[in-house]
C-alpha cells in the first residue's frame, strides 16, 4: 500500500513540475499591449479581466480610474505605483515610462501569468489600468482583488 502511495505522489509531483514548464510556453507575452490613442487594450469579455476603460456595464470588469492627487506629476504617480507593486510577491516590471507601466504577476501555485498595465491620462489627471489573465476563462476574482489592493495601497501613500 505504501508503494502505491509513493507512486501516486511521485506521478503527481512529476505532473505538477511538467505543468510548471508547459504553462509559460502556452502563454507567451502578448504583443498587442500598450496605449493606442489614449486607450489600453479592451478586455476580451471573459471574467478574468478588469479595466478602467471598459465600455462594459459588467460590475466585475469595469473599474473606476485612480485619481492622481493634486500636485503629483505623471512621473511621480508612476513612481508611487512602482513603490506599491515592488512590495508585492511574484512581480516583474516589463516596461516603465513616465506615463506607462506594464507588469507581469505570477500566481502562487500554478504560476499563471497576469498582465497588468497602468496609463497616466494627464488631461483627466487619472490613472487608467487593465489587469487580465493570459490563460483560461475565469480567474476566480484574482485580477479584481489584486487591483483593489493596489488602488487601496496607492491611495494610502
Amino acid at each position: 500500500m505504501k508503494k502505491w502511495l509513493y507512486g501516486i505522489g511521485l506521478v503527481t509531483l512529476i505532473g505538477y513540475l511538467a505543468l510548471l514548464l508547459v504553462i509559460p510556453r502556452l502563454s507567451p507575452r502578448p504583443s498587442d499591449l500598450g496605449v493606442t490613442n489614449g486607450q489600453l487594450k479592451t478586455c476580451p469579455g471573459t471574467p478574468n479581466c478588469v479595466s478602467t476603460q471598459s465600455a462594459s456595464n459588467d460590475a466585475y470588469e469595469h473599474r473606476e480610474p485612480i485619481a492622481i492627487p493634486t500636485g503629483i506629476s505623471a512621473a511621480q504617480a508612476i513612481e508611487r505605483l512602482v513603490s506599491v507593486i515592488e512590495k508585492m510577491p511574484r512581480t516583474k516590471i516589463i516596461e516603465r515610462t513616465d506615463r506607462y507601466l506594464y507588469i507581469e504577476f505570477r500566481t502562487f501555485a500554478m504560476r499563471y501569468i497576469d498582465d497588468v498595465e497602468f496609463y497616466i491620462d494627464s488631461a483627466q489627471h487619472v490613472i487608467h489600468y487593465r489587469s487580465a489573465s493570459r490563460l483560461g476563462r475565469s480567474d476566480l476574482g484574482a485580477n479584481g482583488k489584486r487591483m483593489d489592493e493596489i488602488v487601496a495601497k496607492y491611495n494610502k501613500q
